[in-house]
């Protein structure tokens, strides 16, 4: 049993050494080792797969190791649950936040370690001890009463650390802590990180995007295939360094952009109005380019895609999709050329009980057998072309696809438009939550349908993208606009816009009319 341990000095404050885990035939960890010291923080970072999970896992007592040791300030840590590993002041903050949402804060920050006679929760023991926990924040939607599902998320996943606190924890992991959040989230967060710091906090941070990583963390541990292939100071290291040590390769171009001919308008709206949001949108899509859509999380963007693929209602305003006029519903967009890619594969962009070909078929299962019947094999022949050409890694077409990691269930997604051969694509955050391999896949692939190949017969493809990451937005699109409160503002060409004047049209500092 892990028993709780208090540090006597400043040094390193969490070790794991030789930590091996297979799962089956599957070596999922191989002699991995990590250092964190108080006042600390260490940047985990890998391609999904290759064994950041795993190894918190293990650190949180969730999975056992099959070899190695683990240690808290020199003393043994073997915590045989989560309950132990939190008690000897171990906290994770998972990427899918593991709070009630029908309880209050002060509820969740105390839940299963209430203070109790008899099986007496004493509540004032309890506010009181929430209270301490959320001072740290200076949050005014963080009050001990407030129901945790009428939260932001930013201020939901302040709870899940204000629990960790509130046990006294000593090692924080933060698992893609940013992924969901606002601009002001994400900058309220790294100041709360600096101050944790300041208190002698070891921190683990696990992030796909780099440039955190860079400003944040403090050393870096770069795992591939289940083993740790460098480690580094940050400011030793650069990003491309980064990058090549994560895929094992050197990435010539992130951002690929071929010669691209703008050609026809395919897609036109005007003054488009949903029942409340967007506000107003206008703008024009071209064969052959790629239009960005940027702003702040809650400003509308997903709404307006939404709305063009006949998921949200349409209030007023015009649409034109090729030769086809006015709303419709998504079974007719699919019909009329366009296709939508959900910012949440998991809960509406895919169907994980299903197999890889059920998920790359199921929008256009016509042509897979006679009389409307639907012959597994002919599945599986197209399934398979697109598994070789995007590079979905699973065992085959009949593979279940809750089983792949999330850059593969990505490539599945955008795998079922191409299969549909849609004109126009409508992105909504297509590289979410995905490591920097399969958001290079993703580029690489959104610069090749914008460019068309005429000698194979692949006419260019319209390609509208949202996206809260600015980088991938300069780099990949020839146009970009700016969505705030509602209102989308006017097009750009790419060249004549940088990350700083994309930020002050999306916080209303600037018109972008």
């Amino acid at each position: 049993m892990a028993e709780r341990v208090e540090p006597d000095q400043p040094n390193v404050w969490l070790q794991m050494q030789g930590i091996c885990k297979r799962f089956g035939a599957t070596v999922a960890l191989e002699d991995v080792g990590i250092e964190v010291t108080g006042g600390q923080v260490l940047a985990l970072v890998g391609e999904n797969g290759a064994g950041k999970s795993t190894l918190m896992k293990v650190l949180s007592g969730a999975v056992k190791a099959d070899a190695g040791q683990m240690r808290l300030n020199g003393a043994v840590y073997q915590p045989s649950n989560p309950l132990e590993a939190r008690r000897a002041g171990v906290a994770m903050i998972y990427q899918e936040l593991s709070l009630a949402p029908h309880l209050s804060v002060e509820e969740n920050i105390m839940l299963g370690m209430e203070p109790a006679t008899l099986g007496v929760v004493h509540g004032r023991e309890v506010r009181r001890r929430a209270i301490e926990a959320i001072k740290e924040f200076d949050n005014p939607e963080l009050t001990p009463h407030a129901r945790v599902s009428r939260l932001s998320v930013g201020s939901q996943q302040l709870v899940e650390i204000a629990r960790a606190l509130a046990i006294g924890c000593r090692v924080l992991v933060l698992d893609e802590p940013t992924s969901s959040l606002t601009q002001q989230d994400v900058e309220r967060l790294f100041e709360l990180i600096g101050r944790l710091k300041k208190q002698g906090k070891a921190i683990v941070y696990i992030s796909h995007f780099i440039e955190e990583v860079k400003r944040v963390a403090d050393t870096v541990t770069v795992l591939r295939d289940g083993k740790v292939v460098g480690s580094s100071n940050v400011a030793a290291i650069s990003t491309d360094q980064i990058i090549s040590l994560m895929v094992g390769r050197q990435i010539e171009e992130l951002y690929p952009r071929s010669a691209r001919q703008a050609g026809e308008v395919v897609l036109e709206i005007e003054d488009l109005a949903g029942l409340q949001k967007p506000e107003s949108a206008s703008l024009q899509l071209c064969r052959g380019e790629v239009l960005g859509i940027a702003g702040l999380v809650g400003a509308g963007r997903t709404e307006l895609l939404r709305s063009l693929f006949g998921l949200e209602p349409v209030r007023k305003g015009k649409i034109k999709l090729g030769i086809y006029t006015g709303p419709a519903s998504p079974v007719r967009r699919w019909m009329q050329g366009a296709g939508f890619l959900s910012e949440d594969r998991k809960e509406e962009g895919l169907a994980l009980s299903l197999s890889v070909a059920d998920n790359v078929t199921l929008s256009r299962l016509k042509g897979f057998g006679p009389l409307g019947l639907v012959l597994p094999s002919r599945q599986d022949r197209a399934t398979q072309r697109w598994i070789e050409r995007l590079g979905i890694h699973c065992g085959g077409p009949r593979d279940r696809l809750s089983s792949l990691s999330g850059g593969n269930q990505q490539r599945v997604a955008l795998a079922r438009l191409l299969q549909h051969d849609v004109d126009v694509l409508l992105l909504d955050e297509p590289t979410r939550g995905i490591d920097v391999a399969a958001k290079a896949m993703i580029y690489r692939l959104i610069d090749e349908l914008a460019t068309g190949s005429p000698a194979e017969g692949r006419p260019p493809k319209a390609i509208l993208m949202v996206s809260s990451y600015l980088p991938e937005l300069l780099g990949g699109c020839d146009r970009v606009a700016v969505m705030c409160r509602g209102r989308l503002g006017r097009t750009h060409r790419i060249d004549d816009v940088d990350e700083h004047k994309l930020m002050l049209e999306a916080t209303g500092q600037e018109s972008g009319s």
